[in-house]
């Protein structure tokens, strides 16, 4: 068979983007090498963009009920290790194993506010929110197919897709299958950045001892590491370069052995339920697009995990790429818009690359380090320290360089409260874009929605993109816009 889009990779990119191109009747073949869910212990929570476009396409209800069944899981661990204590400060996040607290937060900041039903959600690990992404792409018609790996691919006017399965044809490949994954290794892409320096663990484990073990992320003389906030997690950051081994089993002894030098508690593991290694290699691929090979995800950028960048990284990459290459296959833009995706993308990975060296830099055990480390400690317990990281970590600041004067443009559409009784948000489940007449286009738009906003009854209108960013509010650049995101009508 052939397809429109095939994406290698099955992780919360892949099938995010999956669930985009589905919304737009676009086939799509995801090929995953594993015949399994990885139940493996990675991220722990999602930015505001992040859950922001799941908000947009219809998916929060899901991120909801799943984060209801995290925090019951840590108000029972809290309960049990920590019978007297008062309750915590509401956790707020981390910056290099710095815990930030919800007690210093200002939480008046306007870039904090203002987001709707999203400010409820975060708390949503990646295993979880995958199964909810895989269902929502079979739900949309995605063909998903498990233990099926790329072996390689040859590209002209089509792709040739070679798998452990056959040979599978596309008019699009797009490499969604990790740091080490095989498609931006064969397709040549660059991927320049700086080599790793520590070990880390995370895993989920049984264990006895545990009793010796301090709550969240502690520092010690030989390392970082963190304990909960879910039974049995741990994470264990040792400053001796990468680890020998990636893909072996992390093994009971291992784990023990990297906790015990960190911590210096005596542990006993008596059962691993998961288990992985990570390291701080940070690099990314000069471009996202080679022909009609694209990457998203860790296949486009790599780092440490510190500070939870990636998952929410992967998710923006699909959503800003999604409707772009649609709108390609259909042949309702010219496939100079996927420029487009590397250009507002890339430095948003760069940054993130950036903001997670620091956090290593600051983690080291070194007596320089753990000098300025002291510092930084003074900064993130103040209002004003813990307002800048929350900020800096919550993804509000991201925008890209769009075309017009008003402050919203080129950033995520507020989720405004409209005279009809809807959401903004309400109108970009279909995965659509979005032209609202507020009583003040310059021409008349057939397919504008005609409402009101109350909140801002100065505004003229507004034009968002798919991908819920501002694209016009008001100025002299509505067809310019039209006809860049959109071709010849407004919603596709």
């Amino acid at each position: 068979m052939s397809y429109d889009v095939i994406i290698s990779g099955a992780g919360p990119t892949g099938l995010m983007l999956a669930c985009e191109l589905r919304l737009h009747d676009v086939s799509v073949l995801v090929l995953e090498r594993l015949p399994e869910p990885d139940l493996t212990v990675k991220a722990g929570s999602v930015n505001v963009p992040a859950a922001e476009a799941f908000y947009r396409r219809g998916l929060l209800p899901r991120l909801a009920a799943a984060q209801e069944q995290n925090m019951g899981m840590f108000r029972a661990f809290m309960k049990d290790r920590a019978k007297d204590a008062a309750p915590p400060p509401r956790f707020a996040g981390h910056f290099a194993a710095l815990s930030l607290s919800g007690n210093n937060l200002d939480e008046s900041d306007p870039e904090l506010n203002g987001h709707g039903p999203v400010d409820r959600i975060g708390f949503v690990t990646q295993a979880q929110l995958e199964a909810i992404l895989l269902e929502r792409a079979v739900e949309l018609g995605a063909e998903v197919r498990k233990g099926v790996e790329v072996t390689g691919f040859d590209t002209g006017e089509q792709v040739s897709v070679h798998t452990s399965a056959g040979t599978v044809e596309a008019g699009w490949l797009v490499g969604c299958d990790g740091g080490r994954g095989t498609v931006r290794k064969l397709a040549g892409f660059e991927f320049p950045g700086t080599p790793p320096e520590i070990t880390g663990h995370q895993a989920m484990v049984e264990m006895t001892g545990a009793e010796g073990l301090g709550l969240g992320w502690i520092t010690t003389p030989t390392g970082i590491y963190a304990h909960g906030p879910m039974p049995g997690r741990v994470l264990t950051v040792e400053f001796d370069g990468p680890p020998e081994y990636r893909d072996t089993p992390v093994t009971p002894g291992e784990l023990e052995e990297s906790i015990r030098a960190v911590s210096g508690v005596d542990v006993t593991i008596t059962k691993v339920n998961s288990a992985t290694r990570f390291t701080d290699n940070a690099r990314q691929a000069t471009t996202y697009r080679l022909g009609r090979v694209l990457l998203a995800g860790d296949a486009a950028h790599v780092h440490s995990p510190f500070g939870g960048q990636g998952l929410n990284l992967g998710v923006g990459d699909a959503v800003n790429l999604g409707w772009k290459l649609a709108a390609v296959v259909d042949k309702r833009l010219p496939e100079e818009v996927l420029d487009t995706y590397t250009s507002e993308r890339h430095p948003i990975g760069a940054w993130v690359l950036e903001w997670t060296r620091a956090q290593i830099a600051l983690m080291r055990p070194d007596s320089h380090a753990r000098a300025l480390r002291a510092v930084v400690a003074d900064l993130v317990d103040t209002t004003a320290g813990t307002t800048y990281f929350v900020k800096k970590i919550s993804g509000v600041w991201q925008s890209y360089d769009l075309p017009g004067d008003h402050p919203w443009v080129g950033r995520s559409a507020p989720d405004l409260e409209l005279g009809d009784g809807t959401r903004l948000g309400d109108h970009l489940h279909d995965g659509r874009g979005l032209l609202l007449d507020l009583g003040g286009l310059p021409t008349t738009v057939a397919d504008a929605v005609r409402t009101t906003c109350p909140e801002h009854p100065e505004l003229p209108g507004l034009l968002v993109r798919p991908d819920g960013i501002v694209a016009w509010a008001g100025g002299d650049h509505l067809a310019e816009a039209l006809t860049k995101w959109f071709g010849e009508t407004t919603r596709h």
